[in-house]
């Protein structure tokens, strides 16, 4: 028998000779193409074929531009124009094609904006239904997907095509997603609820005879034909009612109803005398709850739901939903707006136009606006997004999924530790933004590195998520384990150089004084330049010194260390050994850093002794104008002295990214080391605006390096702070 005949009999020879060509354009197209699970790819538009076909009953156009979307779709060279198949199906295939384009992060997983790429991709409404029994065979072929793409699918699924299933009236296919979504979202709570129903699929169908057989004879003795059929909610359903009314599956009160679909012609006043007339027997014979009674035949529903809904009371006490319809209303209430189309296979124009306007008013209309046509049909409402996540997409999107309230520095972390790591800010949706901006769902997330940029305490207070908590901490463990063996180190070597010790009782005695829990903080402190050397050296003389008497007569000792000269103006002149730099008498002013032989003055200062300032500094006029009689001359003594000296250098340079590996490699090839270094993208100048601290030991080196650097090709300027 041809294979087009036994899968669509209701079309005549011309539907089925046009999908018997499309099929074979399509087979020839995929032959070698396969599926997920290495099965034939042409089983997919089969499965898509049979679904507008069977459960939509759409027309052999449909069927046929199915198969020349999927030919198309993959290989755009398949001659499809030859065959000469009619305006309506080349159509349907370019909006088919058009739509599978449409990349979810574009609509930002919100189905107002994925319907409206949907009418601007599309024509003709039809595709629309087709692309949601597309949808539907994916989901039912969903185990066949690697786990990152059904996860995938299942949010598509959810936030997409089920409220457009819904809105287009496809309520079987709409329940049947619900269900599939809720057996890989929650498989547990699934399990537990389908075996309970098949568990009690008997006594329902007992309940159902029992409930009959009374009636059988009345209505046989008015000759109305009818089907009787058990109705059970989905599974999603009765999950949400649960949850709803806080009851357990016992609690629900509705999980199942009884229909009665009553065959009768067409005539509005006949099939509601039919169906008054069934609800009266029903009524008489069981005990109703009238406060329950839903009547949607002489007032129906403003999407053109007709039915008599009524709860009743057996002999054994339970309480069950009845449904009373007839045929055309159970399609209507089945297939929504699709059931618009005629199911003989016979073209109804008027019937046709009927459907495909009605079709577009909801593709127009938001969900549930006074335009939806499909607004009121249920009372449950649609599924919810998950408030406990939020769902984001790379540039390139892949989906990712994180906690709610992640923040971009939570998004670097979930794509890679090393890119949470150098993770400066990013960009959402195309905006720039700072690490601790909080994602939507929806978002397109790109982040911004810094080859420098390392993670501080501060970052524990953005991060959301358990994977960026536990890198950050442990990155933070390293880095002090990292700054605590090169401060134990600089500490060792200046201690040898003074001929000093620190035993285990002055330590425990001065960490008592210092904001560090533990030793390892202390020394990576003294490892990043937070504690000086030298200020650990007066706390161990002031410990073991006991009283403030003998901390005054080591202050004293250490005054004397300084020369002082007589010059022939009788100035005094402060000589700098350069060995204590920050002991009692005198520190280096932070405003400008100044270095060994820079030219340099002293400012008598009433708290913090004697700051040693450069003569450029900026704030040497200021201090030599209103403050003259505490100016101190000082000089540097002749022999340079083994310590470093902090200073800043500000950095203008091309937005070229190799130019920072070229400043940090010359700093480190001379007697130089980085102690800071932060890089700020200027998108406007072009620009690299970089601020680094480096240590050198004298003004003499920091030339060279600030000589070196100035001479790259990309650096613009470069200056002290």
């Amino acid at each position: 028998m041809d294979r087009t005949a036994e899968l669509f009999p209701r079309f005549d020879e011309n539907g089925r000779n046009m999908i018997r060509s499309a099929y074979e354009i399509a087979a020839e197209a995929l032959k070698t193409h396969t599926r997920s699970n290495g099965h034939p790819f042409i089983e997919h538009p089969d499965a898509v074929a049979m679904i507008a076909y069977e459960e939509i009953g759409l027309p052999a156009e449909c069927i046929a531009a199915v198969y020349l979307h999927e030919a198309t779709r993959f290989f755009p060279e398949t001659d499809i124009v030859s065959a000469g198949f009619g305006k309506d199906v080349y159509t349907i295939v370019d909006g088919l094609n058009k739509i599978s384009t449409i990349n979810p992060k574009d609509t930002r997983l919100e189905a107002e904006n994925y319907k409206k790429l949907i009418v601007s991709y599309s024509r003709d409404p039809r595709v629309t239904v087709l692309k949601i029994a597309d949808r539907l065979e994916v989901m039912r072929s969903l185990d066949m997907f690697p786990k990152l793409s059904r996860e995938r699918k299942v949010l598509e699924t959810m936030m997409l095509y089920i409220p457009l299933a819904h809105q287009l009236g496809l309520y079987n296919i709409k329940s049947e997603m619900e269900d599939i979504y809720f057996r890989h979202a929650d498989p547990e709570q699934y399990r537990a609820i389908t075996n309970k129903l098949k568990s009690t699929e008997r006594d329902r169908q007992k309940l159902m005879t029992q409930f009959i057989e009374p009636l059988k004879q009345k209505l046989s003795d008015e000759g109305i034909q009818y089907k009787l059929k058990v109705r059970t909610k989905t599974a999603l359903s009765i999950y949400k009612k649960m949850k709803k009314q806080k009851v357990s599956f016992e609690g629900v009160f509705d999980v199942f109803a009884i229909r009665f679909i009553i065959d009768c012609e067409e005539e509005r006043s006949v099939e509601h005398a039919l169906c008054w007339k069934v609800f009266s027997y029903v009524t008489e014979e069981y005990e109703s709850d009238t406060k329950r009674l839903r009547d949607w035949i002489s007032n129906p529903k403003p999407n053109g739901y007709e039915s008599l809904h009524i709860t009743v009371k057996n002999k054994e006490g339970s309480f069950l939903e009845v449904q009373i319809r007839t045929k055309r209303m159970d399609d209507m209430a089945e297939s929504g707006l699709a059931s618009h189309w005629s199911y003989k296979g016979i073209r109804h124009e008027a019937t046709l136009d009927q459907w495909l306007t009605a079709v577009r008013r909801a593709l127009e209309n938001p969900l549930g606006s006074e335009g939806d046509p499909m607004a009121a049909y249920y009372e449950d409402e649609l599924l919810e997004l998950p408030t406990k996540e939020i769902f984001v997409f790379t540039p390139s999107g892949e989906l990712r999924k994180l906690p709610a309230g992640a923040t971009v520095l939570d998004f670097a972390f979930d794509i890679h530790t090393n890119l949470g790591v150098k993770c400066t800010g990013g960009k959402i949706n195309g905006k720039a933004v700072r690490i601790n901006e909080k994602l939507q769902t929806g978002d397109v997330v790109e982040i911004m590195s810094g080859k420098n940029q390392k993670p501080s305490q501060d970052w524990l207070n953005i991060v959301v998520s358990n994977k960026a908590r536990n890198k950050i901490r442990q990155k933070l463990s390293e880095a002090e384990f990292k700054k605590a063996a090169d401060g134990k180190e600089i500490l060792g070597r200046r201690l040898k150089n003074w001929k000093m010790e620190i035993d285990d009782e002055t330590m425990a005695v001065m960490l008592k004084k210092l904001p560090y829990k533990t030793i390892n903080a202390f020394y990576a402190a003294i490892g990043e330049g937070e504690l000086d050397v030298a200020e650990v050296k007066n706390m161990v003389n002031e410990i073991r010194n006991a009283d403030s008497s003998a901390a005054m007569q080591g202050a004293e000792k250490k005054q004397s260390s300084g020369i002082h000269e007589r010059n022939g103006n009788n100035d005094d002149i402060l000589v700098i050994d350069a060995k204590n730099v920050k002991g009692i008498d005198y520190r280096m002013a932070k405003c400008c850093n100044p270095v060994f032989g820079d030219d340099v003055f002293g400012f008598v200062t009433r708290t913090e002794g004697i700051k040693i300032h450069r003569m450029s500094c900026p704030n040497a006029g200021r201090l030599m104008d209103m403050y003259p009689y505490r100016i101190q001359k000082v000089k540097w003594s002749d022999n340079p002295s083994t310590n470093n000296f902090q200073t800043g250098l500000r950095v203008t340079a091309a937005l070229e990214p190799s130019v920072i590996n070229e400043i940090m490699d010359i700093v480190n090839s001379f007697r130089a080391s980085i102690r800071m270094f932060n890089v700020i993208e200027n998108d406007r100048q072009s620009t690299y605006e970089i601020s680094m601290k480096i240590a050198v030991p004298s003004n003499l080196e920091l030339d060279k390096v600030t000589s070196q650097i100035r001479n790259l090709k990309n650096v613009i300027k470069i200056s002290r702070t």
